[in-house]
């Protein structure tokens, strides 16, 4: 029965016996499923394949090389030269995995005790961390594992090339040109309380089944809504709609001489799948728009807190296309010339290149030890390329921001305020309690990234209120 895998962060240690990894009786063994385990524990199977996945061993246990690149994170000595055949093949591999424990190092500063990492400051981000990670237990004289590590310094490469564009985008200019975007297909985002009132209403009406014209519908929401939100009207609720219409939520009857039905799609009724086709509508328009915002300005942006930023990245990763990194890399040129590109950008755009000619598939053809050399070389430029950007010229760098996890757009007074003369949730409320909080430019600072929500309640161009 397979055994459920560590949390990626416990990568110093062994999943097994839980014992940090050493030079000694708990050596890393990386096996071509992408698993690492100790070698005690490896001897210990009853039978030879992965504990995690079934994936059957290949290759002899005494033969697999140790995990050089965790063993110098633990700080135990590294030795011992690898023979995978040629002398050619064998220089080849050499070179390869010089190159992973290279960027293993961009790892070391947030490696804890007892095989977890802290979660102390590091240059790189969360993603890019997790990222290399895979890429570090990655084995390379298994062909799977050459396979798999091809994968990872692509992944690595796009994940670049996406935070690279996040650090030269303007992030108070960002939110305004989302909704503009939004605006600009008929479509609107009402602010995280009411966008999420106007969905349930939708869903309420129509979770049965029913067939309803897009005037009755809108009308049922607005009237439902008013007594919380004043300022609902039938053109903001009907551009709600017209969202959920364009994320082909619903099914559409056509009726001559009259109104055409709409019924929500049963795949979407429940709040769960309508909210995530919602929010995947909204974050596909941004793409189309040519902006790049992380999971953590999505989360702020869409819900009013730091808490989907899960939900937020899934959403992003099954919007990427294969086409998506080169056009990314294309984006990133034109900015750079549009900036000067002060800190020589440029100069990693063939390695960038060529990690997006990466055939993605997992069915691709095993690389060459030739092709997996220039591959990882390539990652190796672009990750420190990087790395020198965020510490030279990246001024976020340089700052310490602290996660707000209640911070809040307030687009409306708290009705047990209102009608209870106080609120149990207190600060942490999603509502206003004061007219000044309505009227207020609330900033939010999500791990360095910096926007600002203006809530004007008389500007029908506010993201969150709609006359």
């Amino acid at each position: 029965m397979p055994v459920q895998a560590a949390q990626w962060t416990e990568f110093l240690s062994c999943p097994i016996c839980y014992n940090e990894f050493d030079a000694c009786s708990h050596k890393p063994i990386s096996l071509g499923c992408s698993h690492t385990v100790c070698k005690t524990c490896l001897h210990k199977l009853h039978r030879k394949a992965c504990p995690f996945d079934q994936t059957a061993i290949s290759t002899d246990i005494d033969v697999l090389p140790v995990n050089c690149a965790l063993l110098q994170l633990v700080g135990a000595p590294v030795s011992g030269i690898v023979s995978v055949g040629s002398v050619e093949d064998t220089r080849h591999y050499e070179v390869c995995r010089i190159c992973v424990e290279e960027l293993a190092l961009y790892l070391r500063p947030i490696s804890g005790g007892k095989g977890v990492v802290t979660l102390s400051q590091s240059t790189l981000s969360r993603p890019m961390q997790r990222k290399l990670v895979t890429l570090v237990n990655c084995q390379l004289v298994e062909e799977e594992g050459r396979m798999r590590a091809v994968r990872a310094c692509r992944s690595l490469g796009e994940r670049t090339v996406t935070e690279l564009i996040l650090q030269h985008q303007n992030p108070q200019q960002l939110s305004a040109n989302l909704w503009a975007a939004v605006r600009a297909r008929g479509c609107q985002f009402l602010g995280p309380a009411m966008q999420e009132d106007a969905l349930k209403l939708v869903l309420l009406a129509l979770e049965d089944g029913s067939a309803l014209s897009r005037k009755v519908l809108v009308l049922f929401v607005v009237q439902k809504l008013e007594a919380r939100f004043p300022q609902a009207s039938k053109t903001s609720i009907g551009h709600v709609v017209q969202l959920l219409y364009r994320a082909s939520c619903f099914k559409v009857t056509k009726r001559d001489e009259d109104s055409s039905l709409m019924q929500l799609k049963e795949e979407f009724r429940t709040y769960e799948a309508l909210r995530r086709e919602h929010d995947a509508q909204i974050i596909h328009i941004a793409m189309e728009a040519g902006l790049r915002i992380s999971p953590e300005q999505w989360s702020s942006l869409l819900y009013g807190d730091l808490m989907h930023k899960s939900h937020m990245q899934s959403i992003i990763d099954k919007l990427q296309s294969p086409e998506s990194f080169a056009k990314s890399v294309q984006e990133l040129t034109i900015i750079l010339q549009r900036t000067g590109d002060p800190a020589n950008l440029n100069s990693l755009r063939a390695p960038l290149e060529r990690l997006a000619g990466i055939d993605h598939n997992p069915d691709a053809a095993s690389p060459s030890w030739t092709e997996l050399e220039s591959v990882l070389l390539a990652v190796k430029v672009v990750v420190h390329g990087l790395v020198e950007f965020i510490q030279n010229f990246c001024k976020k760098s340089n700052e310490s921001p602290q996660a707000q996890p209640n911070c809040k757009y307030k687009t409306s007074m708290c009705r047990d305020l209102r009608q209870q003369g106080g609120c149990p949730r207190g600060a942490s409320c999603t509502f206003a309690h004061t007219q000044e909080e309505l009227e207020k430019a609330w900033t939010c600072d999500c791990q360095g990234y910096k926007f600002v929500a203006f809530l004007q309640k008389s500007d029908n161009r506010s993201i969150s209120i709609a006359k």
